[in-house]
């Protein structure tokens, strides 16, 4: 079966087609904002259509200009010439001569057969005086084919009086069939012997020559801006891939740097600053490999330290562990400063093998030979479990500690040996920095996807970066505080490790005076990839999420 795009009533593509036009549109988007060499062209290539057009706009105004008043210089000159020639015939006709129709035909018709041959028209109107003297009278004699309405109304209005001087103005000149050119009228008055009247004379010279010029060089000047436009894109391309080609190969040197490709180096070539950068470039890489190299053999070092050392103390440390039961055994057989004495030392010497244990497992993890044995496990019951181990400590300190249950089974791959001492981990530091009388939540949820155990106390909480700080090795937020259930500094440090083991999250939570929320997230099958928690970071009650619902 044959999908088609579905439509909506009004004839509106559904989004199924509107992401398929956008699909474009973003990777051209993205393009763009990832490639420098496209945004240099891109911007040389508008300087260079902004500069040529303000360039063009000027030489063609330039060139308009000067076309137009040479013309119009010419026309004046050429229709001064006709008018004298027109005044001399008139002062050469007979005085006794008293036909005005017959001595103003002698007069026109001369000039119009004149224009046809060089290329202008001629209105004659008059007499001027009274009402009279426009065209829209009647009576005007004209080249034929001509529409009189080419002669602007301004420059009838000029010449309504008798006296009025010779004058010019741009115009439109039409003929019969609609057919309209720029042009320039020229008028002037003329005064017949006949009848002593005077006679306005009007010169209409087409400005197509002049037109055809400025399209001839318009045409050039956006032939050469074309020319310029592409040589510049190209000039612009060849720059910026000489200066961005180097930056990416940077780029990737730097990217494979970054995903532990320590021997990677950029080709040095030439001279040039980008030689130079290059050199710079390899000669800071060869630092930070030689500065790593140096950090993982004394990390690696130190790792053998602490694992050596850590074997090497547990013989000595059966020896004495032996010794110090038979004085414990004994104590009440001793003097009371020997008894406390001989107490002390178990006591210690309890805190000095957890701090060996703690140690061993923390080497196992820096030698990547920590292992799971993974088997379902219900994650109530082992929070059910750790909950009942600590009540006696909790009730000793004046605290509630409540295991709060989903009413249904939280079924999890996972090791129940290193989940449960995470769960130790976090309760019994949820008891020692927990206020007298406060309350211990344990929270247990689960998804199809996730399970999750949240340990909330209302204590002291944490400052602004202790969240990220608190998993370090050996550190401390308050180091003076004293802890009723012991403690070596590692066992933050042990359970993130262990979270990290089983492809989980260990996240921490807190704020001056609200306490703080320590919340385990694990996925339900071994290997799967966590996306997000069943139980919220930030607890209900504190003033945060109160102020976000």
């Amino acid at each position: 079966m044959t999908r088609t795009a579905r439509r909506s009533p009004l004839g509106v593509p559904t989004p199924r087609v509107g992401r398929r036009v956008l699909r474009p549109v973003r990777r051209m988007l993205t393009f763009w904002r990832r490639s420098l060499q496209a945004r240099v062209v891109a911007s040389i290539v508008l300087l260079t259509v902004l500069a040529s057009g303000a360039v063009g706009w000027v030489l063609l105004e330039q060139t308009r200009t000067g076309l137009l008043n040479h013309r119009v210089d010419v026309v004046v000159s050429e229709v001064a010439d006709e008018v004298a020639d027109a005044q001399s015939r008139l002062s050469a006709a007979s005085g006794i001569d008293v036909d005005s129709s017959g001595q103003r035909r002698d007069l026109v018709e001369p000039i119009i057969q004149r224009g046809l041959t060089r290329g202008f028209d001629v209105v004659m109107v008059g007499p001027v005086g009274g009402s009279s003297g426009r065209i829209a009278d009647g009576g005007a004699e004209y080249t034929p084919d001509l529409d009189t309405r080419s002669v602007p109304t301004s420059l009838e209005e000029h010449f309504a009086s008798d006296s009025a001087l010779p004058a010019w103005t741009y115009t439109a000149i039409r003929d019969r069939d609609g057919r309209t050119v720029p042009g320039v009228a020229v008028g002037s008055q003329v005064v017949l012997p006949a009848d002593g009247r005077t006679y306005t004379l009007y010169f209409l010279f087409p400005l197509d020559q002049e037109q055809e010029t400025l399209a001839l060089v318009t045409r050039g000047l956006l032939l050469a801006a074309g020319l310029l436009l592409i040589l510049m894109a190209v000039a612009a391309w060849l720059v910026a891939r000489q200066v961005v080609t180097p930056v990416r190969l940077a780029r990737r040197v730097a990217e494979r740097l970054a995903a532990g490709q320590l021997e990677q180096r950029m080709q040095v070539s030439g001279e040039d600053d980008l030689a130079r950068l290059a050199v710079s470039f390899n000669q800071m890489a060869t630092n930070l490999q030689n500065q790593i190299r140096q950090l993982e053999e004394l990390s690696r070092v130190q790792r053998r330290f602490s694992s050596d050392v850590s074997h090497e103390l547990r013989t000595p440390l059966t020896t004495v562990r032996m010794a110090a039961d038979m004085l414990h055994d004994a104590r009440n057989t001793f003097d009371p400063a020997t008894a406390r004495a001989a107490e002390l030392l178990q006591t210690e010497l309890d805190r000095f093998e957890g701090l060996l244990v703690d140690l061993l497992e923390i080497s196992r993890f820096d030698a990547g030979a920590a292992i799971l044995d993974l088997e379902d496990v219900d994650l109530v019951t082992v929070a059910r479990r750790v909950g009942e181990q600590h009540a006696t400590l909790a009730a000793a300190q004046g605290v509630e500690l409540t295991v709060i249950e989903p009413g249904h089974a939280c079924i999890a791959e996972v090791d129940v040996r290193r989940v449960e001492r995470v769960l130790r981990n976090l309760v019994s530091n949820a008891i020692d920095h927990a206020k007298e009388s406060d309350r211990i939540e344990v929270r247990v949820a689960s998804d199809d996807h996730a399970a999750a155990v949240a340990v909330r106390d209302h204590g002291v909480g944490l400052a602004p970066g202790e969240t990220a700080m608190v998993f370090n090795r050996f550190w401390r937020a308050d180091p003076a505080r004293d802890r009723s259930s012991g403690g070596t500094g590692l066992g933050l440090a042990i359970a993130l490790e262990d979270a990290h083991l089983h492809g989980g999250w260990l996240q921490a939570w807190g704020r001056p005076g609200q306490g703080a929320q320590f919340r385990l997230t694990l996925p339900r099958h071994a290997g799967a990839v966590l996306r997000h928690s069943p139980l919220p970071l930030v607890p209900a009650d504190a003033a945060e999420a109160r102020e976000v619902s």
